[in-house]
This record gives structure tokens, C-alpha cells and sequence, in this order.
């Protein structure tokens, strides 16, 4: 059993204490470098999340300070020393304050105003971002108070992702994105206090010395007091985690009804938009097909067979898409189908006609060749490949040479004898 505990003991390879402290108190500062590398680690965040970059967003983590404030905040909740949780308090408050400014002036002037997948992705935060937070924390820490430190930490930052969130809600207020800016500084203040819990907990089990001391009904009330802000954190990110849970279900059932109704049956969706809160519903829109309202009514009864009641169904068609942006989008894909039956031949209905008009050849094979010109150009030719015994003469030649100019609409025909 000694054997065992030896294995798990944080004790062992522990730096002293008191040089850990005095480590934590120096990166707790926000002035000078300290300042200007955060601002400068907020420009680099903003930048890889506005251009959807997750190298420089990283980049960003490894190199943002503002771990500093909070470990300490959590040191000096485990040890009573209030001056250092003052002073780690506001220096995170003029950390986080600097960079929603920095951020706020970034997306501002930045030309790319789009919301892409790596901003979108810290606008939701739920259950899973706690426990990130808690057990990252936990790995900081116990790495602080190592007397080899390892490589942890850099793995830290990256995991607890301090930087996106504050970002992003920069970009919410400059966007004036409410719900994201709300979104984003929720997960931040997430981040930031279960790291914080985590230092209390590692610190309270490593036994550090208490700077003040403190009465059990002080003691009692610090603990109520983090107690209550756990469980108001926590209530709300078990909620969005529920939420998040029930759309990816709802989103695969919708995919399982659009495939099996419409993708099967070789219909074409050029549209599609589902909403999952706080109504469900499917919106969708295809390239030639066109349903009655019978079909319609037919379709929305089926929802309830793939698990989808309450949810209404929109097929926008004729003159509801030509109010919509999705007419661009049809008009264009109608125009390349149409490109398409226009090139395409019809080769089992024009071999019949050439075997009544020129019934001394057998067409073999017929179809479009592109030839490059040896420039930057290329020419589409049709190529006609028949089997003769004695050959065409001249004029039967330009007669079916003809004939196949007008009936294709091309001047580039080529014939070919097998």
C-alpha cells in the first residue's frame, strides 16, 4: 500500500515551497512586458481566428502571460493571503479589460468581418470546457510546484485556451454580436475560475503554509462561496452541453430523412438550412424539382417516422426562391446543367439516324475531345470513329459532315475511319 501511495505522492519531487510562491507572485504583474507581450499575443489570437488559422491561434496560447494572475488568485485562496488575491484580481481585470480592447480595435479594422469556424467554435461553451479547464489547471499546477517542470505547461495553454475566448469577444463587441460576446466571455470566465479551483486544490493538498489565519466560520463561508460559484457555473454548461447533444442528434436525423426522401430518389438539394432552436425547422430548396402542395403535406407527415415531430418543413420554390439569395445559387447550377445537356450527345438516337441516311457505314463511337492548341487555349472537337469497307467519296463525306454540323450546332467535327 506504501508502495503505492509513493507512486501517486505530489510530495515527491516537490519544489520549496516558498521559491514557487515567489514564482507565482512575479508573473502575477500586468506591467511593462508583460503588458505589451499580452497585447501583442491578442493581435496574433485575432488574426488566426479571423483568418480560421489554428497554427497561429495556438502560437497565441503559448505565448499569453495571462496564467499568471489566475494560478496566483488560486494560490492565494489556498493559503488566506488576501493581498495576493487582491492584487491577482485586478491585474486580471486589467488583462482582460486591455485585451477586449486590443481585440475590439483588431476586428474593427480588420476587412475580413466573417465569423469563421475557430471564432464560432468559443461563442458555446458547456459541461466539456469545464472539465478541460479543471483537469488543465490540475496539470499547470502540479507542474509549477515541480522542482523539474517539464513540459507540461505549453500543453496547458493550449488546452485551457485562455486567448480565443477573450477574442472572440472582442469580436462580438465590434460586431455587436451580443450572444457571441456573451458566449465567449462565459467560457472565459470558465477557464479562468476552475483553473483557479484547481490551484486551490492542488495547494490545499500540498499543504502550504497560510499567510493569515483565518476562523473555521470564515473558512466555512470561503468555501460556501466557491461551492456557489461552481454550481452557478456548472448549471448552465450541463444545460448548453444538453443542448449541444440534442441538435447533433436532431441534425442526423434531419440528414437521414433528406437522404432517404430526396438524395435516394435522385432529387438534387442546392439548399439547405435547418434551425434547431427555438423552433425546429428544415428549409430547403432543389435545382429542377418542383412539389405540390400535396407532396409537401406528404413530406411534413413523414417527419414524425425519423423522429422529427414539431418540426415544419419549407421547400422554397418558384416564386419564394426568386425573393431569396438562394435564386443566385439555383440560376447559376440551372445554368451549368443546362451547359451540361447541351455538350452531351446523344449517341443511341444519332447512330439511329446515320443508319437510315448513310446506311453504308457503321458508327462505332462518338464523343467530345478537348485539343490543346500548344497555348494557353483549347479547342472542342467531335469525333466521329465508323467502320466502311470501301470508304465515304467526298461528297457522301461533306454531306454527313454537314448533316452532323447542324444537327451537334458545332463547326468542329471530326470524322475517323476504324
Amino acid at each position: 500500500m506504501n508502495k503505492l501511495l509513493g507512486f501517486i505522492d505530489l510530495q515527491n519531487g516537490e519544489e520549496e515551497k516558498a521559491k514557487v510562491l515567489d514564482n507565482v507572485v512575479r508573473n502575477t504583474s500586468f506591467r511593462g512586458a508583460n503588458l505589451w507581450i499580452l497585447a501583442c499575443a491578442i493581435v496574433v489570437a485575432s488574426v488566426g481566428l479571423n483568418v480560421n488559422s489554428t497554427a497561429v491561434i495556438i502560437g497565441a496560447m503559448l505565448i499569453s502571460p495571462l496564467m499568471g494572475p489566475i494560478v496566483g488568485a488560486g494560490f492565494a485562496l489556498g493559503t488566506y493571503d488576501f493581498a495576493l488575491l487582491k492584487k491577482s484580481g485586478k491585474n486580471l481585470l486589467i488583462a482582460t479589460v486591455v485585451s477586449l480592447l486590443v481585440s475590439t480595435l483588431y476586428f474593427l479594422i480588420s476587412p475580413f468581418k466573417d465569423a469563421q469556424s475557430e471564432l464560432l467554435a468559443r461563442t458555446s461553451p458547456n459541461i466539456y470546457d469545464v472539465l478541460i479547464a479543471f483537469f488543465g489547471g490540475l496539470v499547470g499546477v502540479i507542474a509549477i510546484t515541480r522542482a523539474e517542470k517539464g513540459n507540461p505547461i505549453p500543453g496547458v495553454a493550449i488546452a485551457t485556451a485562455l486567448m480565443p475566448p477573450l477574442c472572440t469577444a472582442g469580436y462580438g463587441l465590434a460586431m455587436g454580436n451580443y450572444a457571441y460576446f456573451l458566449g465567449a466571455l462565459f467560457l472565459y470566465t470558465i477557464n479562468c475560475f476552475f483553473i483557479g479551483i484547481a490551484t486551490f486544490v492542488i495547494v490545499k493538498y500540498l499543504k502550504y503554509p497560510l499567510v493569515n489565519h483565518v476562523d473555521k466560520v470564515k473558512q466555512q463561508q470561503i468555501r460556501n462561496t466557491i461551492s456557489f460559484l461552481i454550481v452557478l457555473l456548472l448549471v448552465p454548461s450541463i444545460y448548453f452541453a444538453y443542448q449541444m447533444i440534442q441538435e447533433k442528434k436532431f441534425r442526423a436525423r434531419v440528414d437521414e430523412f433528406i437522404k432517404t426522401e430526396f438524395i435516394e430518389k435522385g432529387q438534387m438539394v442546392v439548399h439547405k438550412k435547418v434551425a434547431v432552436f427555438p423552433k425546429s425547422k428544415i428549409e430547403l430548396a432543389f435545382l429542377s424539382k418542383r412539389f405540390s402542395n400535396h407532396e409537401v403535406d406528404s413530406l411534413q407527415n413523414k417527419l414524425a417516422q425519423y423522429n422529427l415531430p414539431n418540426t415544419s418543413l419549407v421547400i422554397l420554390q418558384d416564386s419564394v426562391i426568386a425573393n431569396t439569395s438562394v435564386s443566385n445559387d439555383i440560376g447559376y447550377l440551372l445554368s451549368v446543367q443546362k451547359e451540361i445537356e447541351k455538350k452531351s450527345l446523344n449517341q443511341e438516337m444519332i447512330f439511329k439516324e446515320i443508319a437510315i441516311l448513310f446506311p453504308e457505314i457503321v458508327p462505332v463511337s462518338m464523343g467530345n475531345h478537348d485539343y490543346y492548341l500548344g497555348t494557353d487555349s483549347s479547342k472542342q472537337v467531335t469525333v466521329l470513329l465508323y467502320q466502311n469497307k470501301i470508304g465515304l467519296d467526298s461528297a457522301k463525306t461533306s454531306k454527313l459532315h454537314t448533316w452532323l454540323q447542324q444537327k451537334l450546332q458545332t463547326t468542329h467535327i471530326e470524322l475517323i475511319r476504324k
